[in-house]
Parts: C-alpha cells; sequence; structure tokens
C-alpha cells in the first residue's frame, strides 16, 4: 500500500457549508488505492463523542447514553481534512491501515469515471 497512489474521500466535504465542525464531527472516510482496492472507516472527534453522549442521554437512546458503538471507529482530536490525510498516511507507513479499516469490494471498471483518470489500474 506504501507505494500505491490512492484518493482519500471524506464525507463532511459533501455536506452544506458550514456543516461541517472540525471541534465536533463524525464523518465516513474512504481510501480507494490505485489497485482497485476499497477501504472504509469513521473518524469521530473526541468532542463528538460527548455530544453524542449527551444527545442520547436525553433522548433515551443507546440506555439513555449509557453506551455508545460505532463499528469502524477512528477517534481524533480534530475533525479537519488535514488532520484525516495525517492519519491515513500515519496507519498507511506504520502498517496499521487495514487493522483500522475495513476492506469493501474493488472498484468496478464500469465506476473508473468517478475516480481522477489515470489513479486506477485496468484489471
Amino acid at each position: 500500500m506504501k507505494n500505491l497512489e490512492k484518493i482519500i474521500w471524506i464525507e463532511a466535504e459533501q455536506w452544506a457549508k458550514g456543516q461541517w465542525d472540525i471541534d465536533d464531527v463524525n464523518t465516513d472516510v474512504t481510501v480507494v488505492f490505485s489497485n482497485r482496492m476499497k477501504w472504509i472507516t469513521s473518524f469521530f472527534t473526541y468532542k463528538n463523542i460527548q455530544t453524542l453522549r449527551e444527545k442520547n442521554t436525553k433522548n433515551g437512546e443507546c440506555m439513555n447514553g449509557g453506551y455508545f458503538y460505532s463499528s469502524d471507529m477512528v477517534l481524533i482530536n480534530i475533525g479537519s481534512k488535514e488532520r484525516i490525510y495525517e492519519v491515513v498516511n500515519f496507519l498507511i507507513e506504520t502498517e496499521k491501515f487495514e487493522t483500522v479499516f475495513t476492506r469493501y469490494p474493488d472498484v468496478e471498471l464500469m465506476d473508473d469515471e468517478y475516480y481522477p483518470k489515470g489513479l486506477l489500474y485496468k484489471k
């Protein structure tokens, strides 16, 4: 993975302007490598976990805030694009990426149009 090109897609980049609070956010992140491997996880800021706990305490979800669970969760201090990229690159460099992200089916040829030209190898 270290030597493969990649594209990192952050769900929060699709949100309306002003909805992405880098201090209090959770967002899905998809990484696609040039060999067509697709990996996904969710990034949560520490503050967002507290916000979710408070919300759940008020609305009764998750045993009134008694627990919280999310599959494929990565906790970060700041939910900025820069921090997410730093964490993804760190995980790749330290060979922890495959432990933290979940692999999804490879990108199909018919989906090439959604990716930068020349990024994906042909099967």
